[in-house]
């Protein structure tokens, strides 16, 4: 369980630097079907954290997602 939350602790960390920053999501939605999303992280609080597309589009994520790998990050 330690394990677990230090890597959620590591995970917050690494979003709170990339706050602001352009970045590309793939987010597993389910049924084989992966989303790729441009834009930036927009605000991140205790639990989730919010992600404005390009389009203006503002989507919402835990990082449980990040740790379970359903929403991976990658930097620009």
């Amino acid at each position: 369980m330690r394990a677990n939350a230090n890597a959620l602790f590591e995970i917050k960390a690494r979003i709170a630097d990339l706050k602001g920053n352009e970045i590309n999501l793939s987010v597993n939605r389910g049924r084989k079907k992966i989303d790729k999303l441009q834009g930036f992280i927009e605000n991140i609080y205790p639990s989730v954290f919010t992600f404005m597309t390009n389009q203006k589009e503002r989507e919402t994520f835990s990082y449980f997602d990040v740790l379970c790998g359903l929403v991976a990050i990658d930097n620009k």
